[in-house]
């Protein structure tokens, strides 16, 4: 088990689709373990396999002691989205944008289907930062950033922001 690196905006893998699993085995068991220890390291809420270069359909999250969210460490493994309802306008931010947060739209409650560590089936409801969390963390196996939802002119301010500010740039 180990701490990754966490890809930073630019990087052509976080444009890529993520592969679903077809099987739970030893070397996924692995891969959530280094998620797990990485999301924890950089003191995020999620973290998709996609942010860490490995291109399969998993992600994990700690939403902490927040109220009304479910409790510790949960892997969501080929998850989907299969309802959807209300609009939430939040400031939102990324472990591979690391600096910079912006509102961008999404919506207030998701119902999320997945299978866990143990490729067990599960469903569950979540509303405000948890449903903003899940649907950020699926973006990420669908090749799509926060960012990508900013308007044009938001859009120019970010690139502009993240030229001068991308970790390494100093």
């Amino acid at each position: 088990m180990a701490v990754r690196r966490i890809l930073l905006y630019g990087d052509p893998l976080l444009r890529e689709q993520a592969r679903e699993i077809r099987e739970i085995n030893g070397r996924l068991q692995e891969l959530i373990e280094d998620l797990r220890e990485t999301m924890y390291a950089a003191k995020g809420l999620g973290l998709a396999a996609t942010q860490i270069g490995v291109l399969e359909k998993v992600f994990v999250t700690d939403f902490g002691e927040r109220e009304g969210l479910p409790r510790g460490f949960m892997v969501f493994i080929n998850p989907e989205i299969v309802e959807a309802e209300g609009e939430l306008y939040e400031e939102e931010g990324c472990l591979s944008i690391p600096g910079y947060s912006a509102r961008v739209k999404r919506a207030a409650r998701v119902l999320v289907r997945a299978l866990d560590r143990e490729g067990k089936p599960f469903e569950m409801e979540l509303s405000g930062l948890g449903a903003r969390a899940i649907q950020h963390e699926l973006d990420h196996l669908n090749g799509i950033l926060y960012v990508d939802y900013l308007s044009p002119l938001k859009r120019k301010l970010f690139l502009r922001w993240w030229k001068k500010h991308r970790p390494g740039n100093q």
